[in-house]
């Protein structure tokens, strides 16, 4: 394996360059996918694209059984020194890179030698709902294992380091709007003041107390009203909340107390508030048996020494949607600590892009220790319980 690896190391960082500099944002990676489609053809592969929808799956060999690697391709969209742009600031740019590496050292050595390799290219993960496109295709319905990495921030794991598995929260992205009346700045009684309207739903989410055991948070994170006029007092605004928690069930209870908020704010300040959810993502369910296979592949990559537990993470990841909504795929994500800072989606992410091939080796070694572990019959002798958060 040493040899692939070699060999595919400044293809990776080529390809890596590539991406980092053509960031896309969700649903709009015309060009990503185009690149990618383009780049593995030529190494060989087999690539599916789709007419609907960007993001591409690879496939190597055919038939059971079924080991998926699945790589997220969208940007953010953000500020970036005073202006607003596309920006790979979460890393997908890396997880790419290192699923087009694990492709690469596989077909070297000449794995599979029995079933398929299916790597998925997926769109969208920032919305929360590319995962679920990809479900509703099909593609991961002959997947028996299904593998993810993500690029973990300094506060969580260190450079070097890497956990088997990324609990990560859960999360809804909801957009709301107040619509009042306007009124002259010499006669607020008669309208309604959007922005103050805006402080009373600020107070109101902040009072949310729901299980103190479990981690979560609601919290506004953008609020719009009123011009240039500074005389006219806005009736109208747009919003938007951020609500989180560690588990599925603690985000239902914090979503029921959200809404009787909102509703609370409406009937005091005489205004309708609309509410609607715009992205959702499910909290982890990683499987034990996946677990164990990718904390063998750690070890045997960077040694006993640098594997540490699963990460419990804030954050939100569609990626946990596969095994939400398709039980039987045994999955778990690879977190790789690779000296990333300030933080995750902050415009000036940064990484030692050396743990780019640290992440290629680990990927291609589980996919090859699961593929052992399913020819070897221990497959069908063992039930492990999925780990949910």
């Amino acid at each position: 394996m040493q040899t692939a690896l070699q060999e595919a190391k400044p293809i990776v960082h080529k390809v890596f360059e590539h991406l980092h500099t053509h960031p896309e944002i969700s649903w709009q990676e015309f060009e990503t996918t185009r690149y990618l489609k383009t780049f593995l053809e030529k190494e060989g592969f087999t690539v599916e694209t789709f007419d609907d929808s960007t993001g591409l799956v690879v496939t190597i060999g055919s038939g059971e059984p079924c080991v998926g690697l699945r790589t997220d391709i969208d940007a953010l969209w953000q500020e970036v020194d005073g202006i607003y742009q596309a920006n790979h600031s979460c890393g997908h740019d890396a997880h790419m890179a290192m699923a087009v590496g694990a492709l690469l050292v596989l077909k070297k050595i000449g794995m599979p030698k029995l079933g398929q390799v299916k790597v998925l290219f997926q769109p969208a993960e920032e919305k929360g709902n590319g995962a679920l496109s990809f479900i509703e295709k099909g593609v991961v319905d002959d997947i028996d294992y299904l593998y993810g990495v993500h690029l973990r921030p300094v506060q969580e794991i260190g450079h070097g380091y890497s956990a088997p598995a990324i609990m990560n929260g859960a999360a809804r992205m909801l957009k709301g709007s107040i619509k009042g009346t306007d009124a002259h700045g010499a006669r607020p009684h008669q309208g309604q003041n959007a922005i103050e309207v805006m402080a009373l739903l600020v107070h109101a989410i902040r009072s949310i107390h729901v299980d103190p055991m479990v981690p979560h948070s609601a919290k506004m994170t953008m609020f719009q009203a009123g011009g240039e006029s500074a005389n006219i007092i806005p009736g109208t605004g747009t919003f938007s909340i951020d609500v989180r928690a560690q588990t599925n069930e603690v985000i239902e209870k914090l979503m029921i107390q959200v809404e009787k908020a909102v509703e609370s704010v409406a009937q005091l300040a005489d205004v309708e508030i609309s509410l609607e959810v715009t992205a959702e993502i499910a909290a982890a369910q990683v499987h034990e048996t996946a677990v164990e296979l990718m904390a063998s592949a750690i070890k045997e990559t960077v040694g006993e020494e640098s594997l540490v537990p699963p990460v419990v993470t804030p954050g939100g990841e569609d990626f946990h949607y596969y095994t939400l909504k398709r039980p039987a795929v045994k999955a778990t994500m690879l977190g790789l600590g690779c000296d990333l800072a300030p933080g995750l989606h902050h415009p000036k992410m940064s990484f030692n892009r050396e743990s780019l091939m640290t992440g290629v080796e680990i990927l291609a070694r589980v996919v090859i220790r699961t593929f052992e572990h399913m020819e070897s019959g221990k497959e069908n002798k063992e039930k492990h319980e999925v780990i949910s958060q």
